[in-house]
């Protein structure tokens, strides 16, 4: 497929790492010569110095017979007007945008069609963080939760620690714990190298263990894992932005919020607008402000600001003062690593929740939904089976009988309103939605093909 990607920045760059290797032509257009230079010489990837939003520079690019283009410089007008000169000057079938702006949000469904702005598909970095953020509040202990099926069907990544009932204990006796449970471990992480699960598997205390099931028995998988959590009740967010303001309104009704913002004006105008959170104007790292709002009694800290040092900074300091749990949103990859685990409970990247959306937009073969794991090294994935037993390479057949990639696990299926966890001898019907785990992302080409219908299938 060749793709052209329109900004080169930290969103921009890491879609770019996701795609190359897969069998895709893909070209990086930035204003910013240094950041091309380092894609360059990073990857096999084709750059163009210039301003995404011109004509000549997306032609040279070659825009004419692109599949795809991916708007995601910084500057919504700029996604906005480089789709509309695709489509106009050069018809390019499809074009996807970064829109960040409420103001153009709020009017989504009025301003984005062929006959106004011809974007094919907006992409909400804000939103989709927010609700990576809320996924992981509604499951304390979680490190990543990844909905599938319309949320009927949850993988859910977590650290097993002692105190949690299969820890020392054999995949298999899962069974015998939740004898009504359905459940599947799709892959163990230890120690950073990947483990094919069996069901004679011992999970060891520090696993990183990844495991699907119906979203209804989410805590009690769980639990199998660690000692299970609390559900979150008090909640303090720091910064008032898109994301803070945004994670406020969906939490308030069911938990205690404080919100902290610098901006005076923008505290007042947050103040109006949330019905049930306590809006505070100051500095989240100051330790009087903490203090007087009772951080000791807080279950969750969340730092959401658009610096990662203050994010960092403040949410050690809330720790250090005796909040239970803190979440930082982290820009820079580089830092993540530096302090997960060590100060930070969870390290939150806005740049995998906007990739993961990507590329459900981006990946052939019905897949309908993709999130990306690992730093881009492992994915998850659902497809839809379509077709019927000539046209297609996957439905009539049983599990054992499908040829899958090395490294790739079926982990569910979700036929209709039902969750049916993969064995062995589960066939495969016509419009299921099957979940994979991929540990190499470098086959995903393969599981594309497995689900394309051959050409018989209308």
């Amino acid at each position: 497929m060749k793709i052209i990607i329109l900004g080169g920045g930290q969103v921009g760059g890491t879609l770019a790492e996701n795609l190359v290797g897969e069998d895709n032509d893909i070209t990086v257009i930035d204003s910013n010569p240094d950041r091309l230079s380092t894609l360059g010489d990073s990857h096999d990837i084709r750059t163009i110095l210039g301003h995404a939003s011109h004509p000549r520079v997306l032609r040279d690019a070659g825009c004419e017979d692109a599949d795809m283009l991916i708007a995601v410089t910084p500057s919504d007008e700029t996604n906005m007007l480089a789709c509309q000169i695709a489509y106009t000057l050069f018809r390019t079938p499809r074009r996807i945008a970064r829109i960040r702006s409420e103001a153009f949000i709020d009017y989504k469904d009025q301003l984005f069609h062929k006959d106004d702005i011809p974007v094919d598909h907006l992409i909400s970095p804000e939103q989709q963080v927010t609700l990576y953020i809320k996924r992981l509040v509604d499951y304390p202990g979680a490190l990543q939760v990844m909905e599938f099926a319309g949320g009927r069907a949850s993988l859910v990544a977590v650290r097993a620690y002692y105190g949690g009932k299969l820890v020392g204990h054999a995949i298999a006796s899962l069974k015998d714990h939740m004898p009504n449970v359905e459940t599947r471990v799709a892959a163990i992480f230890r120690q950073g190298q990947a483990i094919k699960p069996m069901g004679t598997t011992i999970i060891e205390a520090g696993d990183e263990v990844f495991f699907i099931t119906d979203t209804r028995y989410v805590r009690m998988v769980m639990e199998e894992m660690q000692k299970l959590e609390h559900q979150y009740r008090r909640v303090m967010i720091a910064g008032g932005g898109n994301i803070g303001a945004g994670l406020a309104k969906m939490l308030e009704e069911n938990h205690t919020v404080k919100l902290i913002e610098r901006d005076l004006a923008r505290a007042q105008k947050l103040n109006e607008a949330l019905e049930h959170t306590t809006v505070l104007e100051g500095d989240a790292s100051e330790s009087r402000l903490l203090s007087d709002e009772h951080i000791e009694d807080i279950d969750v800290f969340i730092a959401v600001t658009n610096d990662d040092e203050a994010n960092i900074m403040s949410a050690m300091l809330a720790k250090k003062m005796g909040a239970k749990k803190t979440m930082v949103l982290i820009q820079r990859e580089a830092y993540v690593d530096l302090v997960q685990d060590n100060v930070i409970d969870i390290a939150i990247s806005p740049q995998a929740a906007t990739v993961s959306a990507l590329l459900s937009l981006i990946r052939k073969g019905d897949i309908v939904n993709a999130y990306s794991l690992r730093k881009g090294a492992a994915e998850a994935i659902e497809a839809v089976a379509h077709g019927d037993e000539k046209t297609s390479k996957v439905i009539g057949r049983t599990i054992s009988e499908i040829k899958l990639p090395p490294g790739t696990t079926i982990g569910a299926i979700v036929r209709g309103h039902e969750v049916l966890i993969a064995h062995d001898d589960t066939v495969i019907q016509p419009d299921d939605h099957v979940i994979m785990f991929l540990v190499d992302k470098k086959y995903i080409r393969d599981v594309e093909r497995l689900f394309q219908p051959s050409a018989l299938f209308f």
